[in-house]
């Protein structure tokens, strides 16, 4: 007969449990949390104080910043709290509730891309008609189904991962409480439940990803035609930082989610999660800062003004 002991809480085993990594580790994923948040929250405030910043593209960066802020803030404190206690208790109902932001804040970004490649085709394929294509209420309803497509995502995650009983073990072999690192620990009865999610899991990606790529074969196509070398470095330019994001985010995610969580290596997802949950925040506000010329000269000017107000 099965054992179903109900559990109530999760131990989270962490990175390593070689003692030497803990310091350093801790000490880089301090740095690493603290250039999240400045760089995210820099951006968002530029965006709201700079009144050059007012585009569709830096009210859909500003979200995108919002959302890496929160879903890097969902598990950054609970690696970082491991580190200095020693253990990685976490109770059952705090496990679903980072399982549930993570999820949700991590489905916002994934179709928060797909409109920011969509805002990117209209400015370079139909610049004529850009302004009537991105309204300020086209915007906010792209945005709004992004989150209403994102926690609806993270409800049905948590929902199916949670409806299942634990047998036996309650170790979380991962940092954090991800969907298959918990979804492991069921009962054999769990089939059904990981393809629902691994099925769910590939519309969203894949329907986003199916956006971004058709997006940017047209915008590629429209920028080789251009005659105007201006008009062609301008339009790379501000694909080219886009591009990037979407290359690294996506290639984790398939990595992670496109399959039955029994089909994981624990060691190989927690390498890929650091990723992930941790570095591409981080790099997100550096990659299109740098390689934004009004990003950079906003926050000159912002640089500027503060220093002349002491």
């Amino acid at each position: 007969m099965e054992n179903t002991t109900e559990v109530t809480e999760f131990i989270l085993l962490g990175l390593t449990d070689t003692k030497k990594l803990q310091v350093p580790l801790f000490l880089t994923f301090v740095l690493i949390y603290v250039i999240n948040v400045v760089g995210n929250m820099g951006i968002i405030l530029l965006v709201l104080l700079e009144s050059r910043l007012r585009a569709p593209m830096y009210f859909f960066l500003s979200n995108l910043s919002l959302v890496d802020f929160g879903y890097s803030t969902a598990v950054i404190p609970t690696v970082l709290a491991g580190f200095l206690t020693g253990g990685g208790v976490i109770s059952y109902s705090a496990c679903a509730a980072q399982m549930f932001f993570f999820a949700a804040f991590a489905t916002v970004e994934n179709f928060l891309l797909a409109a920011m490649a969509y805002d990117r085709y209209a400015a370079v394929c139909r610049p004529l008609h850009y302004t009537a294509t991105m309204t300020t209420s086209s915007c906010a309803s792209l945005s709004t189904g992004s989150c209403v497509c994102g926690f609806l995502n993270a409800s049905i995650h948590v929902g199916i991962t949670f409806s299942l009983s634990f047998c036996g073990s309650n170790v979380v072999h991962h940092f954090f409480c991800d969907v298959p690192a918990v979804m492991v620990l069921s009962c054999p009865d769990r089939y059904v439940g990981e393809m629902v999610l691994v099925y769910v899991a590939s519309f969203n990606v894949f329907f986003a990803l199916l956006v971004v790529l058709i997006s940017y074969i047209f915008t590629c196509v429209t920028i080789l035609k251009m005659h105007s070398s201006a008009g062609y470095q301008k339009a790379f330019s501000t694909c080219a930082s886009h591009l990037t994001a979407v290359s690294i985010f996506y290639g984790t995610v398939i990595t992670m989610y496109l399959q039955p969580s029994s089909s994981h290596s624990m060691d190989t997802d927690k390498t890929v999660s650091v990723f992930y949950t941790m570095v591409i925040p981080m790099l997100n506000p550096l990659v299109y800062s740098l390689r934004n010329k009004e990003v950079k000269s906003a926050f000159k000017k912002m640089i500027a003004k503060a220093r002349l107000s002491f």
